[in-house]
């Protein structure tokens, strides 16, 4: 039997994420390894790392942004992209169409609600029946509460919540974890006084832990359930060791489920019941005011923990009565874990029901669409497009409607910028309303003729084959859309070259780059990793016989304090710049050159890394501007002087682990490229060798001996930076697919060589080396992938 049609409509529904909390800063207090475990205290905390879901969990993580396999790898990637680029990444895996919060959950600088709005088309509201009866009793009132006075207050508040804006879908009770779910629906008057009286000796701020104060709040909260037609969610089975799992059996639920006044009240069981799944399932079938959700279950169990959960739950509840949720909290990965793992278990799970017997493959397909959206659509009253993702889509498309409105009122331009064959930064702007309602879905025009101009002139280069004739479509990525921090009120974003929306252009770099990543990982299962150094010159305006001129700030040599001492105040408000978009400036200190300097900025998975190359030269040049200077990057900006290069430096990641550890676009480029100016000029490659133009890189942490990266010198700020990656990717494949050697390393300035070839010295030789299949630069990265296919392979 056939399953292509299943694994198809789990994997192209857009998902109904029932029961969520909110995400929290990066800077709170709550600890990250919490993203993958249950565990709570110090001791507990110890072993997390060794449990099966820790392991697995930390390792496709890890996958996703392509760093380090360990829990330090993530949270380095995690501060280095920043939250939003980290959430989005992680809702664009997980294709969730909606969210529905429960905000009660106490954790330190969690962002509100309307925040969340920005990662799903839709979100909604879920209440905690606790924390909104104790934030009532932490509020003062005249003569002190009574049972009578919080029983008023408490119906009254919670009866004016679905005429808010914020309008809740559905109520929550975590009684299981303060009382147990032997929930008494006729507590008596007595019994509620006492246990008011006993919370409130306790001060503020209040917690509720008396089971009859409970029970009476609970008995209230369904009344007005009843009412409104509103769901409750109840937590049962696991949770962390505040909870005594054996009151949290779902069975203890009779008394409640018997009452006939509450008959009609719809009630969901949380988690899976876990380890009470059968029971769950039992109360599911025979109570038709029950209903199912396996969140925390999955993805906190093993494989076969979270299958066989799933299982249960389906062995006498109707499909129609199961639903989906991540339980995520805190942490976007948690999100992302939840909704990878539940389409996975429940591909299996359908699957092995069609095999045995009880699902055609028809029927199997329909219950993937239930239990993922459809059901919850419906049992929470709630309209979204379940049907808005594709194998093709993203969720990164539905933000920004939400980010557009958060923004409006603050920005008055949108920057849609785009890089052109030469390097060239160029941009297209457009009023932020015309962005949100527009341009977002249908891009900005622009002429086939822009990816075809030179450095020299803005007309078409000759035999480009690009002309005037035939338009495209700037459509903006909205992951990478930032506030612009040099021009108040203004943004940017990065663009993709579309024929038509939907449709990508042949000629589109950051497309060319994506199908380059895209054989490296579906071919050799790799994940290219790159950083870039930014060489650039600070001139200043001086008048010389009446004439301005552009001259360096200084002549001051290599890495010297004083000329660091001069633009200090320019450095800094740089990194501040680049921090505030998110990203991590890693060093910086004065070149050789005159008025020359050179920034770092942090590793990270590409196309990212093109992106944040482009955002830190705008800031660069933009600053300098501020401040009455102009920075260039010129490859070459004068022949008696050193070059400005963008060294790039690569590795490569396989299931988030370095595998290492066990060409230049025009004229002036290649008059960088010198003997003795450490551009690399020969054809060669070095350890450590600064001369070389393929350095193997062993910076302070890494084993003597190991290389954990490479650093390729012929890349200038003149190189379209996805295209130069897509170039060192491909020549790489090339490498890996011929299994290409390496010749010995040259460990001695090129230079004394007699016989060692040097690289191509004008762009006409470029192009012939091209056209030979002979260009040097691809030919040794192409070796270097083709040494770490059999070194990882155990050959030579």
């Amino acid at each position: 039997m056939e399953f292509a049609e299943l694994r198809e409509a789990i994997e192209k529904v857009g998902l109904v994420d029932a029961h969520a909390h909110n995400i929290v800063a990066l800077n709170s207090s709550f600890s990250f390894i919490k993203a993958f475990t249950e565990a709570t205290g110090t001791a507990a905390l110890s072993f997390a790392p060794h449990s099966l879901s820790f392991k697995r969990n930390v390792r496709e993580t890890a996958e996703l942004y392509g760093c380090e396999n360990s829990l330090k790898g993530i949270e380095e990637y995690r501060r280095s992209a920043g939250l939003e680029s980290s959430s989005l990444r992680c809702f664009e895996a997980a294709r969730i169409s909606a969210i529905l919060i429960d905000d009660g959950l106490k954790l330190d600088k969690k962002h509100d609600i309307e925040w969340h709005k920005s990662l799903a088309p839709f979100v909604g509201r879920i209440l905690r029946i606790e924390t909104f009866a104790e934030e009532i009793l932490d509020s003062e009132i005249p003569d002190g509460w009574t049972l009578d006075k919080f029983t008023e207050a408490f119906v009254r508040n919670l009866r004016s919540y679905p005429f808010l804006a914020d309008k809740i879908v559905g109520l929550k009770s975590i009684a299981a974890y303060r009382s147990g779910l032997e929930i008494n629906t006729n507590v008596a008057t007595k019994d509620a006084e006492e246990g008011l009286s006993e919370v409130l000796r306790g001060g503020n701020p209040t917690r509720i832990v008396n089971k009859s104060f409970i029970d009476y709040i609970f008995t209230l909260s369904l009344e007005v359930a009843l009412s409104f037609d509103l769901p409750l969610q109840i937590h049962t089975g696991f949770g962390d060791k505040d909870l005594d799992l054996r009151l949290s059996n779902p069975l203890h639920l009779r008394m409640l489920l018997e009452d006939e006044r509450f008959s009609k009240c719809r009630i969901v069981l949380l988690h899976a019941s876990y380890p009470f799944s059968k029971e769950a399932s039992y109360l599911a079938s025979v109570y038709p005011q029950v209903y199912l959700d396996f969140g925390l279950a999955v993805p906190k169990l093993s494989v076969q923990g979270m299958i066989s959960s799933v299982k249960e739950l389906l062995e006498l509840a109707p499909v129609k009565k199961v639903m989906f949720s991540t339980d995520g909290y805190a942490f976007p990965e948690t999100y992302f874990l939840g909704a990878k793992k539940a389409r996975e278990c429940l591909f299996s799970v359908l699957r092995d029901a069609c095999i045995d017997g009880d699902l055609t493959l028809a029927e199997a397909v329909e219950a993937a669409k239930d239990i993922f959206a459809l059901n919850a659509t419906m049992f929470y009253k709630i309209n979204v497009d379940v049907n808005a993702f594709s194998s093709k889509d993203t969720v990164s498309v539905n933000p920004v409607k939400i980010n557009s409105r958060a923004l409006e009122n603050s920005s008055s331009l949108v920057r849609v910028m785009w890089v052109d064959t030469s390097g060239q930064h160029r941009c297209r702007a457009v009023p932020v309303k015309r962005f949100g309602d527009i341009v977002r879905k249908n891009g900005v025009g622009l002429t086939h003729a822009s990816m075809g101009m030179s450095s020299a002139a803005d007309s078409p280069a000759d035999e480009s084959g690009l002309t005037g004739v035939g338009e495209i479509r700037l459509m903006p990525d909205i992951t990478t859309r930032k506030k612009i921090p040099w021009m108040e009120g203004q943004e940017m974003v990065l663009a993709d070259m579309h024929l038509r929306p939907g449709e990508p252009w042949e000629y589109c770099p950051r497309e060319a780059l994506r199908r380059v990543l895209k054989v490296l990982k579906d071919e050799f299962d790799l994940v290219m990793d790159a950083g870039f150094e930014n060489e650039f010159v600070l001139l200043k305006s001086v008048s010389w016989e009446g004439k301005e001129e552009w001259v360096p700030i200084d002549s001051t040599p290599y890495c010297s304090t004083a000329a660091f001492d001069a633009v200090s105040p320019i450095l800094d408000e740089i990194v501040a710049a680049l921090h505030s978009l998110d990203i991590t400036v890693e060093q910086l200190h004065a070149e050789a050159g005159k008025g020359q300097f050179e920034l770092a900025i942090g590793h990270t998975t590409c196309p990212l890394s093109a992106d944040n190359l482009i955002y830190t030269r705008e800031v660069i040049r933009a600053i300098a501007r501020k401040h009455g200077l102009l920075a260039t990057f010129v490859p070459k900006l004068a022949l008696d002087d050193i070059g400005s290069g963008s060294h790039v430096h690569i590795s490569l990641l396989r299931n988030g682990e370095n595998v290492f550890m066990a060409s230049a676009p025009i004229p002036n480029s290649y008059d960088r490229i010198q003997p003795n100016t450490w551009s690399g000029a020969y054809h060669c490659w070095g350890k450590e060798n600064r001369e070389a133009p393929l350095r193997t890189a062993c910076p302070p942490g890494i084993i003597d001996g190991l290389v954990s990266n490479f650093e390729i010198k012929s890349f200038d700020a003149c190189a379209n930076p996805y295209l130069g990656l897509a170039s060192i990717g491909a020549a790489g494949i090339d490498g890996l697919r011929k299994h290409l050697r390496l010749p010995e390393p040259i460990n001695k300035n090129p230079s004394l060589y007699a016989n060692l070839p040097r690289l191509p010295q004008s762009l006409p030789e470029a192009l012939e080396a091209l056209k030979q299949k002979q260009c040097a630069g691809g030919s040794y990265w192409g070796k270097a992938f083709g040494c770490y296919k059999r070194s990882s392979q155990g050959g030579d």
